[in-house]
Formats: C-alpha cells, structure tokens, sequence
C-alpha cells in the first residue's frame, strides 16, 4: 500500500468536507508528518477551497468522481486512508468503499443510514478482515457522542455499582444548531429506497439491525411524548436515535457484549416537567414531522461560521442498576452538532485511528469500539468536547 497520503478528505468542495480540510490545515498546520490532500470532482474547486481555507499552496489535489470508478482506484491507491463527506452513501459510497476495502485503505464516514450500512457490513466485512481495511461509520455527531456517552455512563456504573448496567437512557438536554442538509437527504433517500424495497422495511424498524446474527431484548419505540418517571420530566423523540441506538448495540457486540445481552438503550429530549413540559415534547414532535420537508438545507448549504461557532449540545446518559440505583455522565460539544462538532470529530477519529489506535484490527467498526477511551482523550484535547460524571 502507498504511503504518498496519510489522510485524502473526498469531498473537500462540499460544505462539511471543506470544514474538515479547514479542520486539519489549521490544527495540523506545521505537523510535518501529516501527509494530506484534498479530493474532489473539479480541480479548480479544490483549488478555490484550499486558497479560500489558508492550507498550503502546494497541498496536493485529486479529482475522483463517485460516478468515475477508476478515479476512486486511483484516489485510494495513493493513501492510508480517507475521509468521505460525500452522502447519501447509498447514493454516492458503493464504489469508495468497495475501492478502500479491495485496497486495505481505511475510511470514515458520516453515514446515519442503517439499511446502507447493514448492507455493506454482509457485503464487505470479510473482505476488510482479509485486506487489512477499517471500515468506521457513522465518525460525526450521529452517533460518536452517544456511543462515547454509553461508554462513559457504563464506567460510572462499573465504579458506583461495581457492574454495568442493563439500563442507559441517552437525553438530549440542551442542543442548537441548524440541520444538515446532509442528513435530510439521508433520510429521504432511506425513504425512497424503502419504497422501493419493502425488505428494507424491517430493517429500519429492527433496534438490531446493525448487530447481523444478534438480536437483543425489546427497546422503548421512542416515537412519542413520554413522561420519564425515573428523572421527573417529559421527553419528546430525537431525530437522531434511529441511527444512534443501533450503533450503539452494534458497539456493545463488536466489543463483546460488555453492557450484556440484555442490554436496553433508548434516546429522547428533555422538555421538562409538568404541562409547560408535555406541551414543548409535542412542539419537538411536530418540528421533528418537518424534517424531511422542502424547507430544510440542501446537501452543500449550512450555517455561516458565527452560527457553527455559537452552536452546543448537552447530552445526559443516565446507567441505571437493577435497583434503581444511578450513575451519570455527560457529553458536552463546543460547537454546532451537526457541522462545527461533526467536523472536527471525523478527522479526529482518522488522527486516532492512524497515531493512538494503530492496533485496531481490520474490519467494519463504530468509532467507539475502535477506539474508545484513545478516541475520547483525543476528543477532549483538540475537539471542544468534554466527557464527564455527574453527581
């Protein structure tokens, strides 16, 4: 394998893939052993981009097309591995991954498409074993925050009840930030194909659909106003907890079911209590209704740099022993979730993977299972996201 590039971020001309060539150039700038580049349809773009993000004039430049299966060979062929940007997967990744898998190149993606990824863990999981390739999903806010929030909660629970749980609510408290026009796509085209395959039906609808050959036990439906009876408040769906439960189970069987088989997870938002409380769960519900509609952004559109900037979340994850007893931590990110956050996250998690997770085995991985506490140190210095307990 060519060892030209450590790292080609695919995609670089779009909105987030720029975000994260902006990420590196500015906080690996000088890393003399950081070899990148930048790959996209149009060379003048990428150049455009490169002069626009302050990277180095001589940052080199690859034009691949996902339509072009010949300039993705050639793109992979010169790097260890590579970050896409580039969503809907399911309309767009086929032929990158099959190219990074037949090569033993790592790559990272975004991806909250469960069908998509439950078909290409059958399709190229062998083969990622047998070429040396790691395969991580899923590297931004959906789902690396809530797979490392279980983590944390499940080592609180160790040290308070000297055992992890079989319980853990994941609760949105506190999030702004404008909805990635990724991601709407995502989800229509996740319809769509549903559509068009009803055998996709199942899968969407199956908590376990990432854990092939494991089924677990019943999880909460999480599609309605619930009043949480444990932490006293109303909570409301999270548009987020298709993807991040299910990577979430699919953690706990890569790591060998650590959290045990029986293992129970749900996410929701926290509205609070009372009427005022049931009445903002039914407002999240209705907003979360419209988020498939023609009014959100577009692939390539977002937030200008003060809204990224004065974006945040607060997400509470909550072990609780067969005994009722509690053990908490929480997750806090600095920056808009889904791109200021999501950006610095996905080149983190490929910074760990080749520096502090080199001994990570071949294979399709959630970023936690691959890297765990590595990737939670890396998060907490360079990434504005803090891990902690809570009394």
């Amino acid at each position: 394998m060519s060892s030209k590039f450590d790292i080609v971020v695919y995609g670089a001309t779009g909105f987030t893939g720029r975000l994260v060539a902006e990420y590196l150039a500015a906080h690996y700038k000088g890393d003399a052993s950081l070899k990148w580049a930048m790959a996209g349809r149009a060379k003048d773009k990428l150049a455009a981009v490169r002069d626009a993000i302050g990277a180095p004039k001589d940052l080199p430049l690859i034009v691949a097309d996902a339509g072009d299966p010949a300039s993705l060979k050639a793109m992979v062929e010169q790097t260890k591995s590579v970050i896409s940007t580039v969503g809907p997967y399911m309309l767009y990744g086929n032929e990158l991954l099959a190219a990074c898998v037949a090569a033993g190149v790592d790559y990272f993606d975004l991806c909250g498409e469960p069908t998509w990824m439950r078909q290409k863990i059958e399709e190229h999981e062998a083969a990622a074993k047998k070429s040396g390739s790691r395969i991580v999903f899923s590297c931004g806010y959906d789902s690396l925050p809530f797979e490392l929030g279980v983590f944390c909660a499940q080592e609180e629970a160790k040290k308070a009840f000297g055992a992890t749980a079989p319980r853990v609510k994941g609760r949105v408290r506190e999030m702004k930030g404008t909805f990635s026009g990724g991601t709407a796509a995502s989800m229509r085209a996740i319809f769509e194909a549903a559509a068009k395959d009803l055998s996709l039906v199942a899968l969407l609808k199956n908590p376990f659909s990432l854990t092939p050959g494991f089924d677990g036990p019943k999880q909460p439906p999480g599609n309605r106003p619930v009043y949480d009876e444990e932490l006293k408040t109303w909570t409301a769906p999270f548009v987020m907890a298709n993807i991040n439960t299910r990577n979430v189970h699919r953690s706990n069987m890569l790591l060998g079911f650590p959290y045990g088989k029986d293992f129970v997870y749900d996410e929701m938002v926290i509205t609070g209590p009372g009427e005022q409380g049931e009445a903002m769960a039914k407002k999240v519900m209705a907003a979360n209704n419209k988020l498939s509609g023609a009014d959100v952004p577009k692939p390539g559109e977002g937030p200008s740099k003060e809204e990224r900037e004065s974006g945040y979340y607060d997400l509470l994850f909550v072990a609780i022993a067969p005994d009722g007893r509690q053990a908490k931590a929480v997750v806090k990110g600095d920056r808009d979730p889904g791109y200021g956050s999501t950006s610095k996250m996905i080149a983190e998690c490929a910074m760990c993977l080749a520096r502090d997770a080199a001994d990570t085995a071949p294979g399709i991985w959630t970023p936690g299972a691959a890297m765990g506490r590595k990737l939670i140190k890396r998060l907490e210095e360079r990434a504005g996201i803090t891990f902690r307990p809570e009394k």
